[in-house]
């Protein structure tokens, strides 16, 4: 199939660039090189990403993973001239596969865990294998690798250290590839092993960090096959095929518990991970928040990190003085006032997971998500019951309506009793 690009210069055009380039992607077709070239080299390569990376993975399906390979490792070797696109396709085809640990776990000093640089995936994924890291290598320290804000929501687990690299998700290409000399050097080490939960830290595994003896993959885009469990599900029974280790499960652990007197009934978040298509159209989250302001106790929601978010939510908060409280602070923070919580509702986003690994009971909408098996794969696992509410962004009425149901459905379960939390903090 013929893909011709006709568009305005600018952004626009590179925007349909990137939407045909994933078209012929999907399609299985032959991508024009004009299109690539001009992604890789021009003033929109975030689109790149955005568009045609994102839109890859977010299908979870196992022969899209051939064609990210195809196409980044060619992105690579161009704009690095260190490496060969047919090297490193060769070396993803190997790492790829599972693989059992055989070496003596005794004898590893150190496990490097590479963070998926979003909040959510980092609790829906990498804290599964960080959990069994810890139980798989008693005499080695282990640290989250990647920006201070994944790594705050462990931060209270004396266990867990901290390796910093600061991923730029805004900046371009080679912004982004700039950090890999740093990064394997700070892996260096003979007596140390590296995980790796498909994190854009290596580009989804394409970028060689350590030797590949030490070096364990999670390809979560294609583990599982056609099934629908979730993320944290196949990041478990990875790491029992891997090192033996069984039950790992998500958790948080933020610095500073609530004291029991600040404890919120209801902790809301309308954050969408800077993916806008998660959003339900107005006035589903004004109309959401009169909602909960009405007898359902104390309600904290988190402003986010200002900008669109912050905007949204002041908005939503408007007229209900008193009622709602808006939480200012790094995420962090509201995951610690989130774990004193009865309840938790807001988007497909970092706080549903969060909540799900608390153990608090959650109502997470879905909108905008790329196919079914999404869906499935990133709903929200733990020890709390999440009851997801699958939503058409454009019709908010209805949309409403679930959520209000889903609410009703998980305090009637809860009864008069708090919940119990399960989730990991310390004082």
């Amino acid at each position: 199939m013929s893909h011709e690009v006709e568009a305005p210069l600018g952004s626009a055009r590179d925007t349909r660039a990137a939407q045909v380039l994933l078209a012929c992607c999907l399609e299985g077709t032959r991508w024009p090189e004009a299109l690539l070239a001009r992604l890789i080299d021009g003033p929109h390569s975030h689109l790149l990403f955005r568009i045609v990376i994102e839109g890859l993975s977010d299908r979870f399906e196992p022969r899209l993973c051939d064609t990210y390979a195809d196409l980044f490792s060619r992105v690579i070797a161009h704009l690095t001239p260190a490496f060969r696109a047919s090297d490193l396709r060769e070396r993803y085809e190997r790492i790829r596969r599972p693989r059992r640990f055989t070496g003596d776990p005794a004898a590893v000093r150190r496990v490097f865990v590479l963070s998926r640089v979003t909040l959510g995936a980092d609790v829906a994924v990498t804290s599964v294998l960080m959990a069994a890291a810890g139980r798989a290598f008693p005499n080695a320290s282990v640290a989250l690798v990647g920006p201070r804000k994944c790594w705050e929501l462990f931060a209270g687990d004396p266990s867990i250290g901290h390796v910093p690299v600061e991923y730029v998700r805004r900046g371009t290409l080679r912004d982004r590839l700039a950090i890999w000399p740093g990064l394997r050097q700070a892996l260096d080490g003979a007596d140390s092993i590296v995980i790796d939960p498909d994190s854009r830290l290596t580009q989804l595994g394409l970028l060689p960090v350590c030797e590949e003896a030490r070096y364990f993959f999670f390809e979560s885009r294609a583990y599982g096959g056609s099934g629908d469990d979730s993320l944290s599900a196949l990041a478990a029974r990875w790491a029992e095929e891997t090192f033996g280790v069984h039950g790992a499960a998500p958790f948080v652990c933020p610095p500073a518990p609530p004291q029991p007197e600040a404890a919120r009934e209801v902790t809301v978040s309308l954050g969408v991970g800077e993916n806008p298509g998660k959003r339900v159209d107005d006035p589903f989250e004004a109309s959401l928040l009169a909602y909960l302001a009405q007898g359902h106790g104390r309600v904290l929601i988190d402003r986010g990190g200002g900008g669109e978010e912050a905007a949204r939510v002041e908005r939503a908060v408007a007229g209900h003085d008193g009622a709602v409280h808006m939480y200012e602070g790094p995420f962090s923070g509201f995951a610690a006032q989130m774990a004193g919580s009865r309840l938790y509702v807001g988007y497909d986003s970092a706080g549903g997971h969060t909540a799900a690994a608390l153990g608090v009971p959650a109502v997470v909408v879905f909108a905008g998500f790329a196919s079914a098996r999404a869906l499935a794969r990133w709903r929200p696992t733990g020890p709390g019951p999440v009851r997801v509410v699958a939503a058409d962004a454009h019709d908010p009425t209805r949309a409403l309506a679930g959520t209000l149901a889903a609410i009703a459905a998980s305090r009637a379960s809860m009864g008069s009793s708090h919940g119990a939390i399960h989730g990991r903090l310390v004082s």
